[in-house]
């Protein structure tokens, strides 16, 4: 038992030992972020309250909010909470920044700005970091799973970037119901019953503790609850027959509990609590005008002295959520229905509270009610916040009379929900519209978005079924919107990789005539068959890349070029013009990064890694990845969160670090079926493959190459792009393990196919390198030579060095150890800049066999680069062309003391003390 002022707190000392460390923590400057999770009643409220005392007496400033049902609707409600004491202050933040955070609060200047939600955090961030200069602050939240989403983006923003800030965040949420944003980005806590003897002592402190058989009851049906303990007691207490009544879910028996308490008051504190039950975290000026004469200030104290509410200020709480909703849920649909009425008529300032007042005052249908939400949902959109759009039109649409208007409106939600980076949630909006209208274009829209949500997953099947039927449907009335649910088809009909899906887009593509716009039918054919279709994608893609970029910050809704500039991207990936494939997907995504639609951002991002990684910008690719993960953990973009780990593994063990490799591989694809997704499964084979050849296990490693092809007479790929570009390494163990005959089958059958097409120059490189593997020894140079006289190779740095060291390893071989240096020198340069030690290794090792000492790498180059994070590396280099360390964080959304922080973290591992080295320090991107 832990005492902690007046209260004490039994059971936690583990849980109240972490916080004190936090604490502890933030009191030397070291940031922090813990999660707190557990059911109803488990005491959450009570270690945040504790966390607070213990923050206040050493010296730290505390900052709450706390979620409400009712708000969670409300755009940036929960943030307004937090920041609200200091937005005097926000005055002193960057221009940008400023108008960004004080739009969504509607306290801007009234100038037509364009929403910004990384700007809109950042400014959030930059204001707690200022106000922090005067010390250490500790944020706590409460009741997390009830805040509006706006408010979860940003927290979640700011936990990923409290690094060198003396800030530390403190939150609390439902165990059942942990907001996605939060859910793989902070350290978690879970918060367990008390064991018996705890509860025991729980009981043993409370006013009248029951005894005999009402104490075993109580101790059974609390489970260990704190609430419900010492709930439990205090009805024992007041009605011993309580204890033997049959066992109720513990949420509505705590319900129970809580009301019993009501016809005990006056009836005019009954209703100042229904009021404020109704209103949530409303002033309390507000409740007391919507009930009038009918109450005073003083007929709150008997509802404070039954320990159901505090009134503050200007402001009152409920103890804990549950009374709450067990006031609510004891007044009669009467008496909650003229509550929301009489709220909503003093809310006249407050249009968007207001509307949700008169929906939950409707009775049914209510045109009326619904036009007021349609009208918020505009307004949260301009603010951008989409996700608070997506509710309040779906909550519109049930009140909607019509069936058809009921219909547009879900899927107008659909769309938000869309932009909101939220696929489960678009998949459910989606779902309702074909019970509610025949309209053909309605229907056609729904099944899009539908398909777009589960495309962003692994369920493409599911998707493809939305989208083909639409597509097909619509060929001759409306070939845009073929071509359009063709384009949104492609990438889950990929990532699949079945062959009937990929088939049936291509023949549907071949009935639409000519349009305009072309560019859905260029990833079609670029996306379901590379090869075959090659030339002609080129040819379609030289002439679309004609049009201009569209400028940052345009609507997401209205941006087409930006639409055409990551379709785009994606066909010169798949093509192969990998160079042309990050130029485009990385002027996409500084476009993505100014708008709030994550989804897009995320698998935006996760393409732009993997054209990096292939051209050998490998640090570039994992700060990428960093992001891709962080956005679709958010918004529960299953494809990204499986596969940008996939990728972080391939990175992992190829720079030696195969255990870790291994760990990560096993964690991304935990529960997922693999062979439903193919691109999935042969970029996994890969990265094990690749782990056991950094550890010399090359029998492995074939086991694992050989898997990205069938066992079939004669062999098909796994998935049509993906495995090919695996062929060499496939050889190249099996050349090293005694199964050269079954690797050439391999080889000979995928030959003949890629000869129904056109290959690129990095297909034809891997081919030949392959050939020259199993060639007969007289045979082999003419394909290694051919293999480097590209030097279109040189696009991908590190297959062009496994080129040039088996060249070289076949050279020195033949006792032709001179021709063998400069091919080892070269390889051995990409090898030690890309940081993969086990071909780094191989690669000296041949060099002295050679007769050559290879020179040790240049201190503090490579090794230090490598030290350095994704995110240092930008810092460094932005810093090295002479930003300052505000317009640093402005380029990449930190504040500038973080900025600082990385800085002075950044300059040791260079071996460098001062800003004005670094531009000597670092390399030029891509070198």
């Amino acid at each position: 038992m832990t005492p902690l002022g007046d209260e004490w707190i039994v059971g936690r000392d583990h849980e109240l030992a972490l916080l004190s460390r936090l604490v502890d923590a933030l009191t030397t400057g070291r940031s922090g972020a813990l999660l707190m999770t557990g059911g109803p009643g488990a005491g959450k409220s009570a270690l945040l309250d504790a966390a607070a005392r213990m923050a206040r007496r050493s010296g730290v400033r505390v900052l709450r909010c706390r979620g409400s049902e009712g708000e969670s609707g409300l755009p940036f409600a929960g943030l307004h909470q937090l920041l609200r004491p200091f937005l005097d202050l926000a005055e002193g933040l960057p221009a940008r920044q400023r108008a960004a955070l004080l739009g969504v609060f509607g306290l801007d200047d009234g100038t037509p700005t364009v929403s910004d939600p990384l700007l809109t955090s950042l400014g959030a961030l930059t204001l707690l970091s200022d106000v922090a200069e005067h010390g250490p602050l500790l944020l706590v939240i409460d009741d997390t799973h009830w805040l509006d989403l706006g408010t979860l983006d940003v927290l979640a923003f700011m936990a990923r970037r409290l690094e060198g800030e003396p800030v530390a965040l403190l939150l609390a949420a439902r165990d059942t119901a942990v907001p996605a944003q939060l859910d793989r980005q902070v350290d978690r806590l879970t918060i367990e019953p008390l064991d018996p003897a705890a509860a025991g002592r729980l009981l043993d402190h409370q006013p009248r503790p029951p005894a005999g058989r009402a104490r075993s009851r109580v101790l059974e049906q609390a489970a260990g609850v704190p609430l419900a303990l010492v709930e439990l007691a205090r009805a024992v207490a007041r009605d011993p027959a309580a204890a033997h009544e049959d066992t109720l879910p513990l949420t509505d028996r705590l319900e129970a509990i809580f009301a019993a308490d009501l016809p005990e008051l006056p009836s005019a504190t009954r209703e100042l609590l229904l009021f404020a039950a109704a209103a949530e975290s409303a002033e309390l000026p507000v409740i007391l005008s919507a009930v009038g004469d009918r109450a005073t200030p003083d007929d709150w104290l008997p509802a404070e002295r039954a320990g159901l509410v505090r009134v503050d200020a200007d402001r009152v709480r409920f103890r804990h959520p549950l009374i709450r909703s067990a006031v609510y849920r004891a007044a009669t649909y009467t008496e909650r229905h003229t509550a929301h009425r009489a709220l909503a008529d003093v809310l006249v300032g407050d249009p968007d509270r207001r509307a949700w007042h008169h929906a939950a005052a409707a009775s049914g249908v209510d045109e009326e009610a619904a036009r007021e939400l349609d009208d918020s949902a505009a307004r949260a959109q301009r603010r951008g916040g989409y996700a608070a759009a997506a509710t309040a039109l779906e909550r519109a649409a049930r009140l909607s009379p019509d069936p058809t208007v009921r219909a547009g409106r879900l899927v107008r939600a659909a769309t938000m929900a869309m932009y909101a980076g939220h696929p489960r949630w678009v998949g459910e909006l989606s779902a309702q519209v074909a019970t509610l209208t025949d309209e053909p274009a309605l229907l056609a829209e729904a099944s899009l978005r539908a398909g777009w949500a589960l495309a962003v997953t692994t369920r493409f099947a599911g998707s493809l079924g939305f989208l083909l039927p639409v597509a097909e449907a619509a060929v001759d009335e409306d070939p845009v919107l073929t071509l359009d649910a063709l384009a949104t088809a492609t990438t889950p009909a990929y990532n699949s990789g079945a062959p009937e899906h990929r088939e049936k887009i291509l023949r549907i593509a071949e009935r639409v005539p000519p349009q305009e716009d072309e560019i859905g039918r260029l990833w079609a054919l670029a996306g379901c068959d590379p090869v075959r279709n090659r030339a002609r994608a080129l040819a379609m893609f030289a002439r679309a890349w004609t049009d201009p970029l569209a400028e940052p910050g345009a609507r997401p809704e209205l941006d087409l070029p930006l639409a055409r500039m990551v379709v785009l991207g994606g066909t010169a990936w798949v093509l192969d013009e990998t160079a042309e494939a990050i130029r485009l997907l990385g002027a996409a995504m500084d476009h993505l990064r100014r708008s709030p639609t994550s989804g897009a951002n995320a698998t935006v991002a996760q393409a732009l890694a993997l054209a990096l990684y292939e051209s050998g910008s490998w640090t570039e690719a994992r700060a990428a990845l960093d992001e891709a993960y962080g956005l679709a953990a958010e918004g529960g973009l299953e494809n990204v969160v499986v596969g940008a780990p996939v990728l972080r593994a391939t990175l992992l063990a190829l720079r030696g670090d195969t255990e870790e490799a291994r760990a990560a591989v096993q964690r991304a694809v935990h529960g997922i079926d693999l062979p439903n997704c193919r691109s999935l499964q042969v970029r996994t084979h890969y990265a094990l493959g690749a782990a056991a050849l950094a550890e010399g296990d090359h029998a492995a490693a074939y086991d694992r190459f050989r898997a990205v092809y069938t066992r079939q007479p004669e062999p098909e790929p796994l998935h049509f792009h993906a495995s090919d570009y695996y062929l060499a390494d496939l050889v190249a163990a099996a050349v090293r393990t005694g199964r050269a005959e079954d690797a050439r089958l391999v080889l000979d059958t995928t030959r003949r196919r890629l000869a129904e097409g056109e290959t690129s120059a990095r297909l034809t490189v891997i081919v030949h390198r392959a050939d020259a593997l199993l060639a007969e020894p007289d045979d082999a140079e003419r394909h290694f030579t051919a293999a480097l006289a590209d030097p279109a190779g040189d696009r991908w740095p590190f297959e062009r060095a496994q080129v040039r060291l088996d060249y070289a390893e076949w050279l020195r071989r033949r006792r032709r150890a001179v021709e063998a240096r400069p091919l080892l020198a070269a390889a051995l340069e990409v090898f030690e800049r890309l940081g993969t030690r086990p071909w780094t290794d191989r690669t000296r090792a041949e060099l002295r066999a050679a007769g050559v000492i290879p020179a040790s790498p240049p201190a503090g180059s490579a090794d230090s680069l490598a030290e350095l994070t994704p995110q240092q590396l930008q810092i460094a280099r932005l810093a090295a062309a002479g930003l300052t360390n505000r317009e640093i964080g402005e380029r990449i959304f930190l504040s500038p003391r973080t900025v600082g922080f990385h800085l002075y973290r950044i300059f040791p591992k260079l071996g460098i003390t001062s800003r004005a080295q670094l531009r000597d320090a670092l390399p030029e991107p891509g070198e």
